[in-house]
């Protein structure tokens, strides 16, 4: 059973940052493509980044130069470092492993 668990969500000021954190378990994060995606009040869910199995980094354009997603093999755990965040990152983000989503994360930046 996949089980996806995303923590490190919060309210930040404009201009802050955040990491989120995805425990993976059911699921080897380093075997298949892995995923952000985030989804604010009234809006679909979008994919905001994403690594592939041999560690390739894809990124929506909104977050291109602010957000990195990385993994830990060992630890079998996804992260996002976001930066410089803004008003427009508000949202609930979601780790995703091409099939399932966890139950999400918070993210509020407000000043």
């Amino acid at each position: 059973q996949v089980q996806l668990v995303e923590s490190g969500g919060g309210l930040v000021q404009p201009g802050g940052f955040l990491r989120l954190t995805c425990i993976a378990s059911g699921v080897v994060v380093s075997d298949v493509t892995m995923a952000w995606y985030r989804q604010a009040p009234g809006k679909p869910r979008d994919w905001v980044a994403i690594i592939n199995r041999s560690g390739k980094t894809h990124y929506a354009d909104s977050v291109v130069g602010r957000f990195t997603i990385f993994r830990n093999n060992p630890k079998n755990t996804l992260y996002l470092q976001m930066n410089a965040l803004k008003p427009e990152d508000t949202a609930v983000y979601y780790c995703n492993n091409g099939g399932d989503f966890g139950q999400g994360t918070q993210v509020t930046i407000s000043s």
